[in-house]
């Protein structure tokens, strides 16, 4: 009887495309690997024959897609010395540092801003022992200080700007086309800090292309770790389209905001640190920006749980609550394949899961006759 081989994290599948040494010591939860699932009842909701696709990152050991970009950040940083990590966050970021920092049994400082952070995230910062350092400000204030201190402190910063994240997380367009045999024709992500959109592209040029020179001026941004970045393109690359919340679309606006404000917590930037890098991937991928409300955000996060069974956090749902604009508007055509990136669980935010809820729970008498009677009015 053969086995297949345990599957033990990204790093190891994808050894030969990473900056990793053979003899690195490999900080790893099992991350990688997620579901791309097909939707079956949402295309028939809308009346659209189109093929999407959802990439659910919140199966990621901590729930995100940011466990892809830590299990980089944090190894390369255990094998460079480094004793602490340091990242500001809107919640996932400090999940995952928090994670794999304790993982590596070495500390992690996380910086947040007080009072704008979904609680299923800070229960995961706490839990896993880090240092939380809550800031009266926001996010855009975090990144700013946590750059500031990592110039004089001995700690090393596993934001996005930190180039072996976005190596990590270019993984995800590496599973994409090995699942349907091709690069999808868009690719649909949220928009924050812009990092995620950014390293995509970067493993979609990358799987695309032999060895030789960058191939792509968004490329560029891994600071010469890609290895086989570069050379003629050989495949289809997606076109990139990346959805922001209204109240917080420094893309759309063309200049910075200073006082994001939305209910997709993990998207709440006005200062995107990979501004310059997500332009070039859209000018080179022939994508676009556009917004969502969060009327429309809402409303994608409870099709796809009611319609899907995928439950996803609000700012994950912003991926589809996008293209379904632009399917109705028919910027995107019928007929097209479409990857949404679901970047968090649902268990993130379960407080704005449970105010939107459909149904709420039907108190009832504990007895038989009172719970078939529950279920009769309700089938």
């Amino acid at each position: 009887m053969s086995f297949r081989s345990r599957y033990t994290g990204l790093i190891d599948r994808y050894r030969d495309r990473l900056p990793i040494r053979d003899d690195d010591r490999v900080i790893s939860l099992g991350e990688g690997n997620t579901p791309l699932i097909r939707l079956q009842n949402v295309p028939r909701a809308i009346g659209k024959d189109v093929d999407i696709y959802v990439k659910y990152e919140g199966l990621n050991p901590t729930g995100s897609f940011k466990d892809r970009g830590m299990t980089m950040a944090v190894t390369q940083a255990v094998n460079a010395g480094s004793k602490a990590i340091i990242c500001a966050s809107t919640g996932n970021t400090s999940a995952a540092a928090a994670a794999y920092a304790a993982r590596a049994g070495i500390t992690a400082f996380v910086v947040i801003p007080e009072g704008k952070i979904a609680q299923g995230k800070l229960a995961q910062a706490m839990m896993h022992g880090s240092v939380v350092i809550q800031i009266q400000g926001n996010f855009d204030d975090g990144m700013r200080l946590v750059k500031e201190v990592a110039e004089s402190a001995p700690v090393t910063i596993v934001n996005s700007v930190n180039p072996y994240r976005l190596q990590g997380q270019k993984t995800a367009a590496f599973e994409i086309i090995e699942e349907l045999g091709r690069a999808p024709d868009y690719h649909s992500l949220p928009v924050g800090n812009a990092g995620n959109i950014t390293a995509h592209w970067i493993g979609y040029c990358e799987y695309t292309s032999g060895s030789g020179d960058h191939v792509t001026e968004a490329c560029a941004f891994c600071q010469g770790h890609c290895k086989f970045a570069g050379g003629a393109v050989t495949g289809n690359r997606p076109v990139m389209v990346g959805y922001q919340a209204a109240g917080s679309a420094p893309f759309m606006r063309g200049e910075m905001v200073d006082q994001p404000e939305t209910v997709a917590t993990a998207i709440r930037i006005g200062h995107p640190q990979s501004w310059v890098h997500a332009w070039k991937v859209k000018e080179e991928s022939g994508g676009w920006f556009d917004e969502c409300s969060d009327e429309a955000i809402l409303a994608a996060q409870k099709l796809l749980a009611e319609k899907e069974g995928v439950f996803c956090e609000p700012a994950s749902a912003t991926s589809l609550a996008g293209v379904l604009q632009d399917l109705e508007s028919g910027r995107i055509a019928e007929g097209s394949s479409i990857v949404c990136t679901l970047t968090g669980h649902g268990l993130k935010d379960p407080d704005t899961a449970i105010a939107q809820s459909s149904r709420a729970p039907i108190v009832v008498k504990a007895e038989r006759g009172a719970v078939e009677q529950a279920i009769l009015a309700n089938l």
